[in-house]
């Protein structure tokens, strides 16, 4: 993707240990599962991956390409995968042929693009006639904070706002689903809110044991992995219950038009 002021966690993108943790959290969890929900197998058909990140949405296969600006992330994702090709690209710039792709995904991406319309038609560009495109994104202007700041969002989207510049890209929504509920945003509101407190309990650590972590790498990852599937459910059932304008993330399945 194309951060807007570049990226606090880059310094990560090559910690094995950051990327396990990353891939446990509840909220990748239930996006992941989300997307491929829809993601149907189609022979001889390519798929993209635009903003893949350390943590791509798609099964690992030869037929996927994964796009991202990091270099690092790229670089940490080809090392931990054993197929698929790993393109470094703008997401407003995609380096590809037109028509070379019957599926893209782009998961909690556009809200980092200044110029998120020229993302959309560079997506629609490079789709078949008829391709699909899934799409995710944070809903509600209303919950925009300091959590999204944190991450780099520049923006949150209204749901008519979104289907209004799929269809000025030349993509038609045909179904929408709710991917995480306001549960899922206070959460994360809590959690940067309490990143000031928790560093200085690392510190104090530090100090105290010398630098040494409070917890064996492998007992605490396994500890975080089964935390996180556990409150997955809980925040995969707020999702359930709320009504949809209330969802904080949305999910879209959209067409391009022939």
């Amino acid at each position: 993707m194309t951060p807007s002021g570049g990226n606090r966690f880059e310094a990560f993108f090559a910690d094995d240990a950051y990327v396990s943790l990353k891939n446990r959290l509840y909220n990748y969890l239930l996006r992941r599962r989300a997307v491929r929900k829809w993601l149907e197998p189609q022979a001889g058909g390519w798929i993209l991956e635009v903003g893949s990140g350390l943590s791509p949405m798609t099964e690992v296969s030869d037929r996927t390409v994964y796009s991202e600006l990091s270099f690092a992330a790229l670089r940490t994702l080809k090392r931990r995968g054993e197929k698929g090709r790993y393109v470094v690209a703008d997401a407003e710039r995609l380096p590809f042929r037109a028509g070379a792709f019957s599926r893209v995904v782009c998961s909690e991406v556009l809200e980092h693009l200044p110029e998120d319309r020229q993302a959309l038609r560079e997506i629609a560009s490079v789709m078949t006639p008829e391709g699909g495109l899934i799409l995710t994104f944070p809903h509600r202007r209303a919950y925009f904070g300091r959590d999204d700041r944190f991450v780099n969002h520049l923006r949150r989207y209204e749901l008519d706002e979104m289907t209004a510049l799929l269809e000025e890209a030349g993509l038609k929504t045909t179904r929408v689903e709710k991917v995480l509920g306001p549960l899922e945003k206070l959460t994360a509101v809590a959690f940067v809110a309490m990143i000031p407190l928790a560093e200085g309990v690392r510190k104090g650590r530090r100090r105290v044991r010398g630098g040494e972590g409070a917890l064996p790498p492998g007992w605490s990852a396994s500890l975080f992995g089964a935390v996180n599937r556990l409150y997955a459910g809980l925040i995969w059932l707020d999702a359930r219950l709320v009504p949809r304008r209330f969802s904080s993330v949305l999910l879209i399945c959209a067409v391009r038009r022939p």
